[in-house]
């Protein structure tokens, strides 16, 4: 015969553990969780499920899981990423992002029980699925559009010439990757491919009227060589032929205004079969 655990005691046992798991990912002086310390948690959730009608408390305990996560997002990841911005905001995404698989790790070992007989039982999303659930709800579906056109800014100032964190926009990317490629594609993807058409449409008109024939092609190379170079370091590699179509259109394609006036300089000043040949290559090309 085991001691029963009465509902409020056993969650004033599980809160000291949310809390120091808590203070930790905060940064605040909290000794790590002791192996005896997670043992005596988990021994807790377990009684605590297991013991007979009307002192099981399964349904409580999936709610306290899923409401401690909403908790801390509202009180101390939205605040903190709410008053950033551009890539201070970024750095904060990631490390916040961090947090919560770490905070799903350690409260998982507590709620192990709940997966192996509540969720499974019930069909409802496992504790695992539980924090990332929320942090994509609360969190992601909020910074979301705030986040993507940070990290378009930093492509566009890259391609000016300046030195960016690439291991950032990376590590930023992989969220929206981990959350599920459909993410990555409707939420990032599609706006940084009109961001770039538009960039480069911008610097097609310049180099055009500026530049060559010959200077122009040397330019258009140089930027598709660039673009390549970002995807493998920091954008999904689905995006490669997507993105280097995109700039090729409008750096290349015939069928611009910025090629129509390229193929009127080739044209100036040449024999009519070599005319010819310099618009077939190019179209070609």
């Amino acid at each position: 015969m085991f001691d029963l655990i009465e509902l409020d005691a056993g969650m004033e046992v599980i809160q000291l553990g949310i809390t120091k798991v808590k203070n930790i990912l905060e940064g605040l002086p909290e000794p790590k969780l002791s192996s005896a310390e997670c043992m005596k948690l988990h021994n807790t959730v377990y009684t605590m499920c297991t013991q007979p009608p009307p002192h099981s408390y399964a349904q409580q305990l999936y709610d306290k899981h899923r409401e401690s996560f909403e908790e801390y997002i509202t009180s101390m990841v939205l605040p903190s990423l709410r008053e950033k911005h551009d890539e201070l905001m970024l750095r904060e995404f990631v490390k916040r992002w961090s947090n919560n698989k770490m905070m799903v790790r350690l409260l998982s070992i507590f709620f192990h029980y709940l997966d192996q007989y509540f969720t499974v039982r019930t069909l409802l999303p496992s504790c695992k699925e539980v924090g990332l659930i929320c942090f994509r709800d609360l969190v992601y579906k909020e910074m979301k559009k705030k986040v993507r056109d940070a990290v378009i800014s930093l492509i566009d100032r890259e391609r000016e010439g300046e030195e960016i964190d690439r291991v950032l926009l990376k590590n930023v990317l992989d969220i929206f990757v981990e959350l599920g490629m459909g993410y990555y594609w409707d939420d990032f993807e599609e706006a940084m491919l009109k961001d770039t058409a538009v960039y480069y449409s911008r610097k097609a008109s310049v180099w055009v009227s500026n530049n060559s024939c010959r200077d122009y092609m040397l330019k258009a190379e140089e930027c598709l060589k660039r673009e390549k170079d970002r995807v493998s370091h920091y954008l999904h590699a689905s995006s490669e032929t997507k993105l280097l179509q995109k700039v090729r259109h409008e750096l290349l394609s015939v069928s611009s205004v910025h090629a129509t006036k390229l193929l009127e300089k080739m044209h100036l000043g040449s024999h009519p079969l070599l005319r010819d040949e310099k618009a077939e290559d190019f179209m070609d090309i």
